[in-house]
């Protein structure tokens, strides 16, 4: 075989040009080389096996052979394809697919992180494996038969000792492997498992995270052979710790039972030993009752890990609508803090913000934890426009217009017929009379004002919500009895029937006069105020005599048309107030709103 530069062998017979040395093993005799295709420029990686310079002579070539076998069965990203073999002088060569990275045996710093990923790539490729019909077992994994490329792609090479199917025991007297990396089944020629590359993972990982070279792997074993490691790394998460002492425990069955569990166990391990957080709620809800109104929640956050200490500041995230990064109407006593217990008070000050709408804001906690940035969010739900609230109780003034009527027409009728009858006697009859009246109207009116009160008893016993359902019994009951009265008596001439049927009359109006003055206290707890509650209901209770005295002196009467227009038009502008000014306060707030914060 013709050489190159002096060194580099001549392998363009078999279509490959010899660029440079990549390495060499001179106890086993194999050197690899990178070479080049030329007539395509694809790299490939031969690895020349040279029998005559290797201690055991030819007897590697059945590794060789084995390699090849499973190689050739393979198809993974994460392993360099099998491309050709052939024979040389002194020995054999492979070619395989290059890959431009280094061996994990070349002394690097990885991150905790990086080491995980590494750790999550390779389990990747041996689920492969395992995967396969029957199973591949690679029996020497340890960081010299791992790559790593700038892009932290992982590539598993070297399946010397490869193995398809597991379960069976090792043939032969002498453990294959590399000592410190083989799983001590290997190592004592006992069954090989699914589990047993697990333990050449699990010691690579642990050379990777307490910066061990892999000859000195043997350093980290103790009197019972276990990889005694943990006081190295005092950093990493105990999860971690834990899941690396399965991977390397002695017996296969404290390890995981494959690569599958093992990585599903994995990906969610944080590595590196950092505080926890939780926090007593994920999200502060303020309801102000009324605008500019200050509400304060607190929030209490922990921190469970053990042997760790959460430091962190708590920040209002910044947002779009406020007029500062940091916005003034969320208050935080404590930015910065140090334990793991903190508790936060959250002030929300409404005054600048506008009326019936809906804030959401997020507080911004910074810490040593993982994540390091989490969020908890303020909503905020603002108080309606503080608008009056006065309503009129139609129906209770519809009611005074009613038996303001009833009672003019009443009063008519009783005395136009006296007077009529009578003349000045029966004027003098009916002064007379009026303060009899009088003292029975007080009369009535206590026993009305107590047959409310039962009425309002007996309305709560039976759950009745309609407050006015009391008075409406009370004066229809006297309506009533007032009219069958004034009909009783206009069927006699008598003079008693006749002042008895007045007696019941100037009662009924007496009856009118109370329910007016239930109707200007509800005004007032409508929002009304004394003087306005007083003047609607009297405006009320004179359009109702006006028009019952429409009834019989004629509505062409000027007293009559005057009195009906001097009470309707102040009513009806009473009436329209309400609404009108709602509208007015409204108006006014919409156009200061613009200096508010929008949500």
């Amino acid at each position: 075989m013709l050489t190159m530069n002096n060194s580099l062998p001549n392998f363009l017979p078999q279509g490959y040009q010899v660029t440079r040395e990549l390495g060499h093993n001179h106890s086993g005799g194999r050197v690899t080389y990178l070479a080049v295709n030329p007539d395509t420029q694809i790299p490939v990686v031969i690895k020349h096996f040279q029998f005559h310079q290797a201690l055991d002579g030819w007897s590697g070539y059945g590794a060789i052979e084995r390699e090849i076998q499973v190689l050739q069965g393979l198809n993974h990203p994460g392993i360099p394809k099998y491309l050709a073999s052939f024979p040389t002088d002194s020995g054999f060569c492979l070619v395989q697919e290059y890959k431009q990275a280094e061996s994990l045996a070349i002394p690097r710093s990885f991150s905790p992180e990086e080491i995980k990923h590494i750790a999550i790539e390779l389990l990747e490729i041996l689920v492969y494996l395992q995967s396969r019909l029957p199973a591949v077992s690679h029996r020497d994994i340890k960081p010299e038969n791992i790559l790593l490329d700038e892009e932290m792609n992982i590539f598993l090479v070297d399946f010397g000792l490869a193995k398809v199917g597991c379960g069976e025991a090792t043939t032969g007297t002498v453990a294959k492997g590399t000592l410190g990396f083989m799983a001590p089944e290997q190592l004592f020629n006992r069954q090989v498992t699914e589990a047993s590359d697990l333990y050449g993972l699990g010691a690579t990982l642990i050379c990777l995270v307490t910066g061990t070279k892999s000859r000195e792997i043997t350093n980290l074993i103790d009197d019972n052979y276990r990889l005694n490691f943990q006081h190295l790394v005092p950093q990493l998460s105990l999860r971690w710790l834990e899941w690396l002492e399965s991977m390397v425990a002695l017996l296969p069955k404290y390890r995981y039972r494959n690569a599958a569990e093992a990585l599903t166990a994995l990906e969610p391990i944080y590595v590196t030993r950092t505080p926890e957080v939780n926090f007593s709620q994920e999200v502060l809800e303020f309801t102000p009752q009324k605008l500019g109104q200050k509400l304060s929640q607190f929030i209490t956050i922990h921190n469970f890990v053990p042997e760790t200490i959460l430091k962190g500041s708590l920040t209002v995230r910044s947002h779009p609508q406020d007029f500062s990064p940091q916005p003034s109407w969320i208050r935080l006593p404590y930015q910065e803090f140090t334990g793991n217990r903190f508790l936060a008070k959250v002030t929300v000050d409404t005054r600048r913000l506008r009326a019936d709408a809906i804030y959401e804001r997020e507080l911004q906690l910074v810490s040593n934890a993982s994540p390091e940035v989490q969020t908890i969010k303020i909503r905020v739900k603002t108080a309606p426009i503080p608008l009056p609230l006065k309503k009129l109780p139609l129906s209770s003034l519809f009611l005074l217009v009613f038996f303001g009527v009833m009672a003019a027409w009443l009063e008519a009728i009783a005395w136009t017929g006296i007077i009529h009858k009578h003349g000045v006697l029966g004027l003098a009859m009916a002064l007379f009379v009026t303060m009899i009246v009088a003292l029975f109207g007080g009369l009535m009116a206590i026993v009305g004002h107590l047959l409310t009160k039962v009425m309002r008893k007996l309305r709560r016993q039976l759950k009745i919500r309609y407050q006015q359902i009391d008075e409406i019994a009370v004066f229809t009951l006297a309506s009533l009895a007032a009219i069958a009265a004034a009909q009783f008596g206009s069927l006699f001439r008598e003079q008693f029937i006749t002042i008895a049927a007045l007696t019941v009359v100037d009662a009924a109006v007496f009856m009118t006069m109370f329910i007016t003055g239930k109707v200007v206290e509800i005004n007032r707890q409508k929002g009304f105020n004394r003087g306005l509650s007083l003047l609607v209901t009297l405006l009320c209770l004179g359009l109702g005599i006006s028009l019952g005295l429409g009834t019989k002196l004629g509505w062409s009467n000027l007293w009559v048309l005057g009195a009906i227009a001097s009470t309707a038009t102040p009513l009806l502008g009473i009436l329209l107030y309400p609404p009108l000014e709602r509208k007015y306060h409204l108006d006014r707030y919409r156009q200061n709103e613009h200096h508010l914060i929008s949500p």
